[in-house]
């Protein structure tokens, strides 16, 4: 069978008011190639009500104590069977129900390549459109393209298992932006899938701690780009932001 497995992932906590639109958006998915892992750290909520009622048969669905976002992501990662990992967290969601197929064709039309990645559009706490992301996803995507920051956004980049390790637990809100950092050391062949993919909640953990990401970016990018460039793009940076 060409068509990929897709493991999409949902990690939770406390999070009734959102999880119920990025669980449905999963179910209504036209294409039908995933498994569906849900990790959740022992919410005081309805969220596991929610996830159970909501899921998809056969859905994993484990709710305990972790010690963060990012070690309940590496759990489901350890759990993971597909050949692709999606994260798709609370409040986040498919951008329409033919997503996942969109997906499926371009990696099947491109001989199944390591990393295939899209747009995202921001939405608000109820799920309606905020605006697109001010950081556009390059049509040739490169290691070099993250000098200029996530310019995809993460629950839009898409890799093999195959070449995602773990996510460092040394960085509380930016793991994802090194997590994608390494993949593309070890990916091949990076495809864009046209159009918009992800409808992304912007009232994550890294937006509530906007400040304290930053400066983990900023390490990050001195760690595997250079200090010296890094500090010469953030002066980019401060002119683009000006701008905006």
């Amino acid at each position: 069978m060409d068509t990929p497995l897709f493991s999409i992932i949902t990690v939770t906590y406390n999070a009734e008011a959102t999880v119920g639109r990025t669980l449905d958006s999963v179910a209504e998915q036209t294409c039908r190639r995933f498994e569906q892992i849900i990790i959740d750290g022992a919410s005081t909520d309805r969220t596991l009500d929610i996830a159970i009622e909501k899921a998809t048969d056969m859905a994993l669905i484990q709710s305990k104590p972790d010690n963060g976002l990012y070690y309940a992501m590496n759990d489901a990662i350890s759990h993971a069977q597909g050949e692709y990992l999606i994260f798709l967290n609370a409040g986040d969601k498919f951008h329409s129900p033919d997503t996942l197929q969109q997906i499926a064709d371009v990696i099947e039309a491109n001989g199944h390549p390591d990393t295939v990645y899209g747009q995202t559009d921001i939405v608000d706490a109820d799920g309606r459109f905020v605006s697109h992301r001010h950081l556009t996803a390059p049509e040739r995507l490169t290691l070099d393209s993250f000098k200029d920051g996530m310019v995809v956004c993460h629950q839009a980049f898409i890799p093999k298992r195959a070449i995602a390790g773990f996510y460092n637990h040394a960085y509380r809100y930016s793991a994802d932006y090194e997590w994608c950092i390494i993949c593309l050391q070890h990916s091949r062949s990076n495809v864009m899938v046209p159009g918009v993919l992800i409808d992304y909640l912007n009232e994550g953990q890294t937006t509530r701690h906007h400040r304290q990401s930053l400066l983990e970016r900023y390490r990050i990018m001195c760690h595997y780009f250079g200090t010296l460039p890094t500090i010469g793009r953030h002066v980019k940076f401060f002119f683009r932001n000006l701008r905006r």
